[in-house]
């Protein structure tokens, strides 16, 4: 058995290797849930605000009430 020469030797047109890291340079990661919720948030900002206001407050009461409800 002989070696095969340069010449008979055919290399493939795309290798593995390139074809994975063309493949991720296209492909954009997703966006996670935080980084598309605080875009939202900037989006509509006023309703925002007033909703989170109301979950405030409506916490703050459900603390107070039960502290009121379940002291000795």
């Amino acid at each position: 058995m002989s070696n095969p020469s340069p010449e008979q030797i055919q290399k493939p047109a795309i290798s593995i290797d390139s074809n994975l890291e063309s493949n991720s340079a296209n492909t954009k990661p997703q966006d996670s849930y935080v980084k598309l919720a605080m875009r939202n948030m900037v989006r509509k900002g006023r309703q925002s605000l007033w909703h989170f206001f109301l979950t405030t407050v409506g916490l703050v009461g459900l603390l107070v009430g039960l502290a009121y409800l379940t002291k000795p």
